[in-house]
């Protein structure tokens, strides 16, 4: 299974059943192109004799054709084995600790029912976080280093219990030898000085709302009271990066059927000084700022836009780091991980204000869906199984798509949410995907091609 594409002047070829990138010239990359349903040369060069000699593509299929004998095109495809010896046995890895079922914005798309999960408002009591971290310690196997993300609602409304679940974590996990580390999602309206500077000390990454130009985020993101929110979140958003120094953080943004050029409004928070973001495509159906079918064209044309424009900030000395062009094509991520995705359901829960457990945040609150809570533990056996089961190997469509080992599968909500079942990914979100996957394999090539890895940004 190979994909090729050309974008910005470069000709790329990518074996999807091994992850191999390869940059091409014009004769290979032609001929490679033809080489649909068979291996074959005369068949894929035949349509090409009359713009290319005979000497240059035989010299472009012997090179073609080394690298398939290497297994670095037209690769076998991976054995599902692979998963029998990774990860699945190391324990729980990570709790989304849900301390507030409750909130101080409005957010029309918010898949949270504005930050209840259309449950009753409700703040996590310290008995229950403190109880969940002891479930994550207790059950996280072999593992040395483990993770809690505060989140909501939002979760600055129970930040005394946020404060006191760090310290008890610390302590526990001090006790037997393993790490957590914390990290927090916020909406920012409630950041102030004390807030910046405990969160900077002791989160290991942060993760704060802001959706790009003022008039696109607060037609969308409000107060209870119907006001904009732009101006007092980008002042204390502000405040924190600058004292953030070189801690992981995300400025995330959501683009809907409102803002299809958003690409202008990750330049703009660009442009404000902020190094980290991610503008993620609003999920839901039904309301005239969802993203539909029609949108996709405008919305892969605007992937390619945001990619140009970003070697464009690298070569001005203006880098920043968009999050879905972080595409390591050097080092990447284990092969666990691109084969099985988040963990959700396995390795990662959520823990709603009660003590619920759910195999994600964003599946809080469907009665399906709860695994069991922190008295009894998972009780639905069933729920990690199939969750286990949900990775590149049996989606049918993933198993035949050339991006499986950089995507890993896609999210199971999104699945959910568009098809009614996790194994069934949504053709949309996939496509939009792909293109992301294209445009971050682009610029890596294009940096180390043209601009050297020392300037990666």
């Amino acid at each position: 299974m190979v994909h090729t594409y050309s974008m910005n002047g470069l000709n790329v070829a990518v074996d999807g059943n091994s992850g191999g990138i390869h940059i091409l010239d014009n004769t290979a990359y032609e001929l490679l192109a033809q080489c649909k349903n068979d291996f074959v040369f005369e068949s894929a060069a035949a349509p090409l004799r009359d713009k290319y000699t005979e000497a240059d593509l035989s010299e472009a299929w012997d090179e073609i054709n080394s690298l398939k004998t290497k297994g670095l095109l037209f690769s076998p495809e991976l054995e599902q084995g692979v998963l029998n010896n990774a990860g699945l046995a190391n324990g729980i890895k990570a709790l989304c600790l849900h301390v507030a079922h409750d909130c101080n914005l409005r957010c029309e798309y918010c898949f949270a029912a504005k930050g209840n999960y259309s449950m009753a408002n409700k703040l996590m009591p310290l008995e229950v976080a403190v109880q969940a971290v002891d479930f994550l310690l207790n059950n996280s196997g072999g593992r040395k280093n483990v993770e809690i993300d505060f989140f909501g609602g939002e979760p600055l409304l129970n930040f005394d219990v946020v404060k006191k679940t760090v310290e008890y974590g610390r302590k526990a996990g001090d006790r037997i030898g393993k790490e957590i580390h914390f990290t927090i999602t916020t909406n920012g309206m409630l950041l102030d000085d004390d807030k910046i500077n405990y969160i900077n000390e002791n989160m290991n990454n942060v993760v704060i709302s802001l959706d790009g130009r003022k008039e696109v985020h607060d037609s969308i993101r409000y107060a209870a009271n119907g006001w904009g929110t732009y101006d007092a979140i980008l002042e204390q958003a502000l405040n924190f990066v600058r004292q953030r120094g070189n801690k992981s953080y995300f400025i995330r943004g959501t683009f809907t059927a409102r803002n299809l050029d958003f690409s202008k409004d990750i330049l703009h928070l660009a442009d404000l000084g902020f190094g980290e973001i991610s503008m993620e495509p609003v999920v839901g159906a039904g309301e005239d700022f969802h993203l539909r079918k029609e949108h996709i064209p405008a919305i892969l044309a605007e992937y390619e836009r945001l990619a140009f424009a970003y070697i464009t900030r690298i070569k001005e000395g203006k880098p920043f780091r968009f999050y879905h062009f972080n595409v390591n094509i050097y080092d990447g991520p284990c092969l666990y991980k691109r084969v099985a995705a988040c963990g959700a359901g396995t390795e990662y829960f959520a823990v709603t204000p009660e003590g619920d457990l759910y195999p994600c945040h964003h599946l809080v609150g469907l009665p399906q869906f709860k695994a069991g809570d922190l008295d009894t533990g998972i009780v639905a056996d069933f729920l990690p199984a199939s969750f286990r089961e949900a990775n590149i190997f049996t989606k049918d469509e993933c198993r035949k798509c050339w991006a499986k080992l950089f995507c890993s599968g896609g999210c199971h909500a999104n699945s959910y949410y568009a098809n009614g079942d996790i194994m069934r990914p949504e053709k949309s979100v996939c496509e939009m995907q792909q293109k992301r996957i294209e445009c971050a394999i682009m610029i890596e090539a294009y940096k180390a091609l043209f601009l050297g890895k020392e300037e990666e940004s």
